[in-house]
């Protein structure tokens, strides 16, 4: 009579040992492959999503575990716990976008010290804990190029305010750092009205903070939009006012979710890589690295291209512009 009930918990325990391997689908993880997590700032916004198509994707054809989980909010708190409990597992790789790098570091030098490959990816964490920096694009280019956008849609002189997604990312500090180094030698016409505002990065934050950046400043010619849901939001605001032609709105943003306002200027021009790309390369290098393989510069990874290699840091490529013209011939 006993029996039955035998079975049951050997069967539970089965699917909890390859859960503690695999993430929250861990019964169809594969035993005795690598397990690599990736973890974006936050879960459930178009441009993390994108990435783990990507992530998930990777791990399809490269025929091992992939674990893509994170906060449901930029959270780096939640990150720490969340990855406090994945080193537990024994997992083989950790591919972390940190919120707040330093917030980060002591429970990333504990993975290390667990024989756990670290990386980050999309968002720098602290150098001296990582094993691999990924990076979708060159920041001071990448800077630089997104303040010569705002100039070439409202003129290299008048009234422009930053929109962030979160003053510790250091990614968006450090494309703004470029962008403001830039302007200041090449476009001195130029007046950021106030300190760069954060937007939690969500949309609906970045429609209220430009609605009142609206109020505060009756002179505003120009918004840049630092991650991917604060431009949209933006331009929300400025289509809902009816600004479309006295303020120019840029940033960097999927195209999909530019379209509606690319469509009508509300939103003039956004830049951007695919993130499914990025989150593709993250779990290739994290592969190779946990084989003893490290990246090489110039080297072709499927399904990507050609990436750079610079020490720890690797540059998946150049971004592209959208604009009302070119954005639905992408897919992301």
């Amino acid at each position: 009579m006993k029996k039955p009930v035998v079975l049951v918990l050997i069967a539970l325990l089965s699917i909890g040992t390859a859960w503690a391997k695999g993430g929250t689908d861990g019964a169809t993880q594969k035993a005795g492959v690598p397990t690599i997590v990736v973890m974006p700032k936050l879960v459930g916004i178009p441009y993390f999503n994108a990435s783990e198509t990507g992530a998930v994707q990777a791990g399809k054809d490269l025929g091992i575990n992939v674990i893509y989980t994170g906060p449901t909010t930029a959270d780096a708190a939640e990150q720490v716990r969340m990855l406090e409990d994945l080193i537990s597992k024994g997992v083989d790789a950790i591919c972390v976008a940190p919120n707040d790098a330093a917030a980060l570091t002591p429970v990333l030098r504990r993975a290390k010290a667990a024989g756990i490959k670290v990386l980050d990816w999309d968002t720098s964490a602290d150098p001296s804990v990582i094993d691999i920096s990924v990076h979708q694009i060159d920041d001071k280019q990448y800077g630089e190029h997104i303040w010569d956008l705002l100039v070439q849609e409202m003129g290299d002189t008048g009234d422009y305010a930053i929109l962030t997604g979160g003053l510790s990312a250091t990614n968006l500090n450090a494309w703004i750092d470029h962008g403001l180094a830039h302007a200041k030698t090449k476009y001195p016409g130029l007046n950021l009205v106030t300190d760069k505002v954060p937007t939690d990065e969500k949309q609906q934050v970045a429609y209220q903070k430009t609605l009142d950046l609206i109020t505060a400043y009756p002179n505003l010619k120009g918004i840049i939009g630092i991650s991917t849901p604060t431009p949209i939001g933006g331009a929300q605001a400025v289509q809902e006012k009816g600004l479309r032609d006295s303020i120019a709105v840029v940033g960097t943003a999927l195209p999909t979710d530019s379209g509606p306002y690319l469509q009508d200027s509300s939103l003039r021009v956004t830049t951007l890589w695919d993130p499914g790309k990025l989150g593709y390369l993250t779990v290739v290098l994290a592969n190779n690295l946990i084989k003893g393989q490290l990246p090489v510069n110039g080297q072709d990874i499927p399904n990507v291209g050609k990436i750079s290699v610079n020490g720890k840091t690797v540059i998946m490529g150049p971004p592209s512009d959208f604009t009302k013209d070119n954005y639905k011939n992408f897919s992301f």
